[in-house]
């Protein structure tokens, strides 16, 4: 909930939740606070025990308390992308709600009753995909600075790869719009990003301009297509045969309507390139699916230099559960020393559902 509306001729309200912890409120369309129903019981005995019983709004007022935080918001987007469902997307999740911004000069932050606007002194409790926007590119921005010889891949890779995934109590992030369940990657990405983490990721996985053209030809987009987004004819479609991209992450869909215990197997390759330490030895663990098989080759990758490459290849093994459930996972190389662990989420998913928020396990 991101508004409560509908109740503008009224002076003042208190509006009631099962837990206001879980309710992403951004505005009210009066003047109006929100309790719980534990602090509902104390305001009706005091209406009861008193002849005048008065209530009063304190603005300016700064409370600090220890949230569970972060959560994934429920007015978020979800994933996959309808265009290309097998890149998986989100990407990560960044700070969005209510999140104190600039604001235009004299604009007019809320209304309150029918006719009086309350204007800002250059700051607004903002919520929304434009809030987070800033925080991811400003990050990205940071990146750059400190590896300015990264190229755009890069830089989301690393963000990606050392994204958090548990929250403040050390639980796994949780979904909002999805009855405060564990967050999927549909719904949170790799993960909460972090900046410090994302300067010095270990491994990338690296992709040049070709490969996300070879991507588009891949989706049948036409030539005069390709070249109003690269704004080059430098790029052709001579080897492109396959949806795969060199993403820190995997998805893999099935029908839902094909028969339940059929499996399917979809293979995937990766290169990752170091950008640690000069040598460097890594070893992969993965936490399969439920219901699904997943294979690593090779187990081990080592590196004898800064900005060599390796590869690696991923088998997963899955079928329908013919409810249409999806499952998720992901695959760590874990640094030898220790300081690094690299991580890719991996979703089972069903295509019929593309663009609905599902079910998961």
């Amino acid at each position: 909930m991101r508004a409560i509306s509908g109740v503008t001729n009224l002076a003042g309200a208190i509006f009631v939740s099962k837990d206001p912890s879980r309710v992403d409120l951004e505005s009210m369309s009066c003047p109006g606070v929100l309790i719980s129903t534990m602090e509902l019981a104390t305001v009706i005995d005091y209406i009861k025990s008193s002849d005048n019983p008065i209530g009063a709004i304190k603005f300016r007022q700064t409370v600090t308390r220890k949230d569970i935080a972060p959560s994934v918001a429920g007015y978020t987007s979800r994933g996959p992308s309808p265009n290309c469902p097998a890149i998986l997307k989100p990407d990560v999740m960044a700070p969005g709600s209510l999140v104190l911004a600039s604001w235009i000069p004299n604009g007019s932050t809320a209304l309150v009753g029918k006719n009086m606007l309350l204007t800002s002194e250059g700051f607004n409790l903002i919520s929304g995909t434009s809030m987070a926007c800033p925080h991811a590119s400003g990050v990205a921005a940071m990146l750059r600075g400190v590896h300015p010889e990264w190229s755009h891949a890069a830089i989301r890779s690393a963000m990606m790869t050392t994204a958090a995934q548990l929250d403040s109590s050390m639980m796994p992030i949780k979904d909002f719009g999805l009855n405060y369940t564990a967050a999927s990657p549909l719904a949170m990405g790799a993960g909460h990003m972090m900046p410090n983490k994302a300067m010095d990721p270990g491994l990338v996985y690296d992709a040049t301009p070709q490969e996300y053209v070879s991507l588009l030809c891949s989706m049948n987009f036409t030539r005069n297509q390709i070249m109003t987004i690269t704004r080059s004819n430098e790029y052709d479609c001579a080897n492109s045969s396959s949806l795969d991209l060199n993403y820190p992450s995997f998805v893999a869909f099935y029908d839902k309507n094909v028969t339940t215990g059929a499996m399917l197997t979809h293979k995937f390759r990766r290169v990752v390139t170091n950008v640690g330490a000069a040598t460097a030895s890594y070893e992969v663990k993965v936490a399969p699916p439920v219901g699904v098989k997943v294979a690593v080759w090779p187990q081990r990758l080592v590196f004898g230099k800064k900005n060599e490459q390796r590869d690696y290849f991923v088998e997963i093994t899955y079928g329908s559960d013919g409810e249409g459930m999806v499952s998720y996972g992901s695959i760590v190389w874990v640094e030898e020393s220790g300081k690094h662990t690299v991580r890719s989420p991996i979703v089972v998913a069903p295509t019929s559902s593309a663009g609905s928020v599902w079910m998961h396990v």
